[in-house]
């Protein structure tokens, strides 16, 4: 069974994009899951597991960002991230 999922990219639509806030809730979220979980914007691409490191992506309102992760629970963690990063 392939436990990797294609880049899923998703357009930030709230106004503060990510945030400290919605890096943080990204990140905890992220390390729930038995997984490796990166997050890509601006040419980089970084553990979604770190605060620091999702914060660090400066994404903003409208930014695009793919999201993807490799693992035993890799789509779970995809579909669960969606639904944190579209309320960002």
């Amino acid at each position: 069974m392939n436990h990797t999922t294609l880049p899923i990219t998703i357009k930030l639509t709230g106004k503060d994009g990510l945030d400290p806030r919605a890096s943080a809730l990204l990140a905890m979220q992220a390390s729930h899951f038995n997984c490796d979980i990166t997050l890509a914007c601006h040419g980089h691409v970084v553990n979604a597991k770190s605060i620091v490191e999702v914060m660090a992506l400066g994404a903003m309102q409208d930014d695009l960002v793919a999201l993807s992760a490799e693992g035993e629970q890799a789509q779970q963690a995809v579909n669960a991230l969606i639904a944190v990063i579209q309320r960002a």
